[in-house]
C-alpha cells in the first residue's frame, strides 16, 4: 500500500500548487476591477510594469546615453557627462555612479532600482490598479510555474509508484488512474489559466497589462524616438539596436570580481 502514501502526496502537492494559482488569480482579478481606465503610462511606468525596477534604471540609463549626457561603453563601465538629472530616476542614477562620476554598469543599476523614485512609481501604479502589490507577489506567473512544478511531481509519483513491486493486489491501471486524477487538475488549471490570465506578469494587473499592449501597438506605428524607448521600456535592454550600447549591458556582475 505504499502507492496510497505517493498518491496522497501527489494530491497536496497538486491541491496545495492549484490553490495558491486560483488565489493570485482572485487577487489579480480584484486588482483589476478597481484600476483607473483612463491612465495614460509615462515610459518609466511602461517600463516598470514590464520588467520591475531593474527595467526602470536600464532605461534611465539607455535615454540619458542616448541624450549624451552619459556615456555607457561596451566594458561595462558607465561616466557621467551632464551631473544634472532632470528627473528623480535620472537623479538616482548619477547618484548610484558616486562622485567620482564611473563607475560600473551593473552596480549603478542595482542601486538606481532600489532608489525611493522608482519605489513611489510603484506605489503610484499600484494605486492605479496598474501593477500588482508587492505583498500580493505570489502572482498569476509565480502560481502558474507552481502549478507546472506540481504536475511534473505528480508525474514523477505516479511512475516511481508503479515501479515500485507489487504490494498488494491493486491492478497497475488502477493505480495509473488514480494519479491521473490529481494530474488532469494540474492541467486543468493550467489551461484555465492560460484561457483567463495570459500572457503572465509578474509587475503588471490585467489592467496594467491592457496599457501594455496599447502602448506595443503604438511603437510598431511610429518609429520616432520615443518609440525606441518605448520599445526599450517593453522589451528591455535586447531592444538595444546599437552593437556596443548592448555589450555595455553585458557585463553582468563582473564588478564584484574587480
Amino acid at each position: 500500500m505504499f502507492w496510497v502514501l505517493f498518491l496522497l502526496s501527489a494530491w497536496v502537492v497538486a491541491g496545495t500548487a492549484c490553490t495558491r494559482l486560483c488565489l493570485a488569480a482572485y487577487r489579480s482579478a480584484d486588482v483589476d476591477a478597481t484600476a483607473r481606465r483612463t491612465h495614460d503610462l509615462t515610459l518609466y511606468e511602461a517600463a516598470f510594469l514590464s520588467g520591475g525596477p531593474a527595467r526602470v534604471a536600464e532605461l534611465t540609463l539607455v535615454s540619458m546615453a542616448r541624450q549624451r549626457r552619459l556615456l555607457l561603453a561596451h566594458t561595462g563601465w558607465a561616466t557621467v557627462v551632464d551631473p544634472q538629472g532632470r528627473d528623480d530616476m535620472e537623479r538616482s542614477v548619477i547618484g548610484a555612479i558616486g562622485p567620482e562620476g564611473q563607475s560600473r554598469i551593473a552596480p549603478v543599476r542595482a542601486a538606481a532600482a532600489g532608489a525611493e523614485a522608482v519605489r513611489g512609481l510603484a506605489d503610484r501604479l499600484v494605486d492605479a490598479g496598474l501593477a500588482v502589490p508587492a505583498g500580493a507577489r505570489t502572482t498569476v506567473a509565480s502560481g502558474v510555474r507552481q502549478v507546472r512544478a506540481a504536475a511534473v511531481a505528480v508525474l514523477l509519483l505516479g511512475v516511481t509508484a508503479l515501479l515500485m513491486p507489487a504490494q498488494d493486489d491493486a491492478p497497475r491501471h488502477l493505480i495509473a488512474l488514480w494519479f491521473a486524477l490529481p494530474l488532469l487538475l494540474s492541467l486543468s488549471c493550467l489551461a484555465l489559466a492560460r484561457i483567463e490570465a495570459h500572457p503572465y506578469s509578474a509587475w503588471a494587473s490585467p489592467a496594467g497589462q491592457r496599457l501594455l499592449g496599447t502602448l506595443t501597438r503604438h511603437v510598431e506605428e511610429v518609429g520616432d524616438d520615443r518609440a525606441y524607448l518605448a520599445s526599450v521600456a517593453v522589451r528591455g535592454v535586447r531592444a538595444i539596436g546599437e552593437p556596443e550600447l548592448r555589450a555595455a549591458f553585458a557585463h553582468r556582475g563582473q564588478y564584484r570580481r574587480d
